[in-house]
């Protein structure tokens, strides 16, 4: 099924209409606001959208073991949006290990020296650090999430939301709600929050599922999933129930 994107002008027409209100009774401002609010809930519904994935790459310095998201989005692809959560680091010859920072602590303390070809990254207060720290300069390929742009209020009448067209009338439904409720019809807003609900939920499995070369595990025998020393970033078969 084909879904036409709407622009924001386009979803306050369609709330007013639906709602059979005017600029009198919501300005813009306020119906933008509330748009933004819907858009927000829809993009932090899931902590990880695939259509925010990204593929970037930075390079490291030497003696230098910290590396913050926005000094990685900064170069050299320039992620204007920014980066959320880094997924996955690897070389040019080898996939790094993914630790926790307790571990990585544990392992290399501060007061001694462990420079050299980084193997391991964990990730605390929007930075990651290499395990060890880089011994000369070497270029790291990065899987991440981006940020999305920003919607709603401060948006040009002929904007589209930063989310796949499929989304965009449940961010209709969703004001439509918001509306009823300003205009003091509870009934009416409840309809279509619990509207919005369903429609999110039936939308949200189709992009949030596993991917079909490499569907879910369960009772996986490999509690790592490069322990099977495949090297696959997502869903790795390793064993166990897989749908």
């Amino acid at each position: 099924m084909t879904f036409t994107a709407l622009t924001l002008a386009q979803i306050r027409t369609q709330v007013r209409s639906v709602v059979d209100i005017d600029t009198s009774d919501i300005d813009d401002t306020t119906i933008d606001i509330i748009i933004g609010q819907g858009f927000d809930t829809i993009v932090y519904s899931e902590k990880r959208w695939p259509f925010y994935e990204i593929s970037t790459t930075f390079n490291t310095v030497v003696g230098q073991k910290d590396y913050t998201l926005t000094a990685i989005a900064a170069a050299p692809d320039a992620i204007a949006q920014g980066i959320r959560e880094i997924v996955a680091i690897r070389s040019n010859d080898h996939v790094l290990r993914y630790i926790g920072r307790d571990d990585g602590d544990w392992n290399n303390p501060l007061d001694v020296d462990t420079s050299g070809t980084s193997w391991e990254w964990s990730y605390w207060d929007d930075k990651i650090r290499l395990y060890a720290t880089p011994g000369s300069i070497e270029t790291m390929h990065v899987r991440a999430v981006r940020n999305p742009t920003a919607f709603g209020l401060g948006s040009g009448a002929s904007t589209t939301p930063d989310l796949p067209t499929a989304f965009h009338p449940i961010l209709t439904t969703y004001t439509t709600a918001r509306a009823y409720m300003q205009q003091e019809d509870p009934v009416m807003a409840n309809q279509y929050q619990a509207q919005f609900q369903i429609e999110l939920d039936n939308v949200a499995r189709r992009f949030a599922d596993a991917p079909a070369p490499q569907p879910m595990v369960a009772n996986s025998r490999v509690s790592n999933r490069f322990a099977a020393g495949l090297g696959r970033l997502r869903f790795a078969n390793t064993g166990g129930i897989r749908w």
